[in-house]
């Protein structure tokens, strides 16, 4: 059995995505690691950065974006599948950028990835997710976060990424360009892992987090749209009252040990339980309909709604 892993990324470094973390964390039980690598800046380090893992597993291969030929985020899909096409495993493991997988987690993985090898009607796996914000240690909880994605596919040339990269679906005669294609498609029949995404895509300097939202509103609205919505924020994003969110009490990857060492930005953070700033009032967080959802979910034990692009198989 192999096990591909692949990503897709621009501008990591200047952007503060953990993407060097992201592929270390997966390579020891990976056969070989793909990345597409965009057109960075001239001012991103990323290509330097990647290739300081100095892994003979590693494969990049420079791309270029076209926000035209693929608006509303599917760049992000095209991209991906770029990476995934470049693949020679049984299973594909996709990591974003931002997200990282526990060492303890890598033999569950692998080991379900050898239970379900020969199973035709197992197409990929679902991982948990731990979403971070702000700090390492706080993490939401709330409704409207999604609690599960897939992030391991068999390799298969009909399954492709799907809308903006966040999941997968399988979509016959594929014309390559609309990645947001609903009619035809059909969601992946899914079997569980014991394992968790650590997704630190929202915890970076207030400043980096502000470009980083630029950056991907650009990618799904445009580049004159977010130069005119941005134009009118200001330059730090502002995370809210951290002690409204959860604790997290777990241990992170040991791969991220270097980027926990590296936080810096505690005095811009909000630690009390009072609204500071007239943006805290607009995370879903604080909003009185997520927590009353949140609320009821805790009572009944599953999730209410929320995005859910999979067919779960109990196995």
């Amino acid at each position: 059995m192999r096990i591909s892993g692949f990503s897709m990324v621009k501008n990591a470094d200047k952007l503060y995505y953990p993407i060097k973390e992201a592929i270390e964390s997966i390579l020891p039980i990976c056969d070989e690691f793909v990345l597409a690598l965009g057109d960075n800046d001239e001012d991103d380090n990323t290509r330097a950065l990647v290739e300081s893992i100095n892994s003979p597993k590693l494969k990049i291969i420079h791309t270029v974006w076209d926000l035209k030929k693929y608006p509303n985020g599917m760049e992000n899909a095209h991209q991906t599948d770029l990476a995934k096409n470049e693949c020679t495993g049984d299973w594909v493991f996709y990591v974003q950028a931002d997200e990282v997988v526990h060492e303890q987690d890598l033999p569950a993985i692998k080991a379900r990835c050898e239970e379900f090898k020969d199973d035709p009607e197992v197409e990929g796996l679902l991982f948990k997710y731990n979403h971070f914000w702000g700090d390492y240690n706080h993490y939401h909880t709330i409704h409207g976060w999604y609690k599960n994605e897939i992030r391991i596919v068999k390799n298969d040339p009909d399954i492709h990424s799907w809308e903006s990269a966040q999941s997968f679906r399988r979509i016959p005669n594929f014309d390559g360009i609309n990645y947001r294609v609903q009619e035809g498609t059909h969601k992946l029949k899914v079997a569980a892992v014991d394992a968790y995404i650590y997704h630190y895509g929202w915890v970076r300097p207030p400043e980096l987090m502000q470009k980083k939202k630029k950056s991907l509103d650009t990618i799904h609205k445009g580049v004159e749209t977010a130069e005119e919505k941005y134009k009118t924020l200001e330059n730090e994003f502002v995370y809210g009252p951290l002690d409204r969110v959860a604790t997290f009490k777990g241990t992170h990857p040991a791969v991220m040990k270097s980027k926990l060492a590296d936080f810096f930005w505690a005095d811009k953070l909000n630690y009390s339980r009072e609204l500071k700033h007239p943006n805290d009032k607009n995370h879903k967080h604080i909003k009185l309909k997520y927590r009353f959802v949140t609320f009821l979910e805790n009572i009944i034990g599953r999730e209410i709604g929320g995005f859910r692009n999979y067919i779960l198989i109990r196995k």
